[in-house]
């Protein structure tokens, strides 16, 4: 009974494609929250709301970082499920484990804006990159691997989307390591590939 449970649970891609449409709406609305206006107690001037503002920009700066970085895994699964024929209950819940992490990055994000000087700050925030990254990865190879991408997928695809994956994967990795030298140092770096990834697709192939 579980077996021919199992052969026939989690086929459908169209509906994995809108809970992970939802997840994502949701969590990238989410970020916006962390951003509040300075307090009406605290300013008497233009000086006071101009500083006020300035207080807010590392918030703000982890907020357009992580709005990329989900905008990136966001295309990054639609085109995984663009090209599968259907779907199965192992892949499904790899997804699923992918949108948890998904969820997990306004937590994330809010930390490294709070402590941006905390190393243990940044490496959660890269540690919820690794997570998403590998979510991914474990898809694609569980969809190749169990036949389930579309029979007129071209022959170059698969490698491609594995190398796309483990090189992001990795220059984000180099980004965490900055952090032994600043985390400042490490959120720029991180910031560059993701406007290197949005601003420049065809040439991170």
């Amino acid at each position: 009974m579980t077996t021919a449970y199992n052969r026939i649970a989690g086929q459908s891609v169209e509906r994995l494609a809108a809970l992970s449409d939802g997840i994502f709406a949701f969590a990238m609305t989410l970020l916006v929250l962390d951003l509040r206006v300075p307090a009406m107690e605290v300013v008497h001037s233009e000086h006071d709301l101009w500083h006020g503002l300035a207080a807010l920009s590392p918030r703000l700066i982890m907020y357009m970082m992580t709005f990329m970085t989900l905008g990136i895994f966001w295309v990054g699964q639609q085109t995984q499920l663009n090209h599968l024929a259907r779907s199965n209950i192992r892949l499904s819940w790899i997804h699923i484990a992918f949108l948890f992490f998904v969820t997990i990055t306004p937590f994330s994000t809010a930390l490294l804006a709070q402590f941006t000087a905390y190393r243990v700050a940044l490496l959660a925030y890269w540690l919820n990159i690794l997570f998403l990254g590998s979510a991914l990865y474990l898809s694609w190879g569980c969809a190749t691997r169990s036949g389930l991408v579309k029979d007129d997928i071209a022959p170059e695809v698969p490698a491609a989307v594995c190398r796309r994956i483990v090189t992001a994967q990795a220059l984000y990795a180099f980004g965490a390591l900055l952090c032994l030298i600043g985390t400042r140092w490490s959120i720029a770096f991180i910031a560059m590939v993701q406007f290197y990834y949005v601003l420049a697709p065809r040439l991170s192939r």
